[in-house]
């Protein structure tokens, strides 16, 4: 029986224009990601990876393309439709954390839940869960500027599950932490993987092994898949 498919890519193309230059990101990819994969995305820096998983996410648009993510083709709807989409679907772990300077990790970890309208009760449940999930509890009136990089990581990775979302994007979840933290978040994934559709860009070889496809890119294309 054909797994369902909860990303279809079709003629992916992205180009940036710098002042007068024009850079092409993604020159015309193709990728089919079934629900319940676990990919992994590697290539030099500029390959054009990171593209392609704001893509997916609904982040940024193609240029020219399709883009099918859970049946919806996303390059047809405004900012308000993909806002809501993400915050329902979609998990998301930045290179950069992106947490919100202003919130503690607590807070943080709420603000999505509290978008998709959740009530106060089951908000304060899970927080507390995913907070002892990734070993902040100490830490969860903490603001991101006394977080230390790999607490900011984590805390990000705790927000990225925070709505149960049935696809989790992670940009080199395990790049900024230390071995033993890499460790733990590389065990979540491993129990993510069971129940989650999960595309990672990495060069973390442990988290190569729990993948059961990887993507190597090159120059904005798909070059190989092993």
């Amino acid at each position: 029986m054909a797994k369902e498919k909860a990303v279809v890519a079709s003629s992916l193309r992205k180009e940036y224009n710098i002042g007068e230059t024009t850079v092409e990101a993604l020159k015309g990819v193709d990728l089919t990601v079934s629900a319940g994969d676990f990919i992994v995305v590697r290539g030099p820096s500029g390959a054009g990876k990171t593209t392609l998983l704001n893509i997916v996410g609904g982040l940024d648009k193609p240029s020219s393309g399709e883009i099918l993510v859970l049946g919806h083709d996303l390059t047809k709807y405004d900012e308000l439709f993909l806002a809501t989409f993400r915050c329902t679907n979609i998990g998301y772990i930045f290179q950069s954390y992106n947490l919100i300077s202003t919130l503690t990790a607590k807070e943080n970890l709420a603000f999505p839940m509290q978008l998709a309208g959740w009530d106060e009760e089951k908000i304060e449940q899970k927080t507390e869960k995913m907070l002892k999930l990734v070993g902040l509890t100490d830490r969860a009136d903490h603001f991101p500027s006394q977080l230390s990089g790999g607490e900011q990581q984590r805390a990000a990775f705790a927000r990225a599950l925070a709505n149960d979302p049935l696809i989790l994007l992670a940009d080199e979840p395990t790049g900024n932490l230390d071995l033993d933290t890499g460790l733990k978040v590389i065990d979540i994934l491993r129990e993510l993987k069971r129940k989650k559709t999960i595309v990672v860009v990495t060069h973390d070889e442990r988290v190569q092994k729990l993948a059961n496809r990887t993507i190597v890119m090159s120059d904005g294309k798909i070059v190989s898949e092993e």
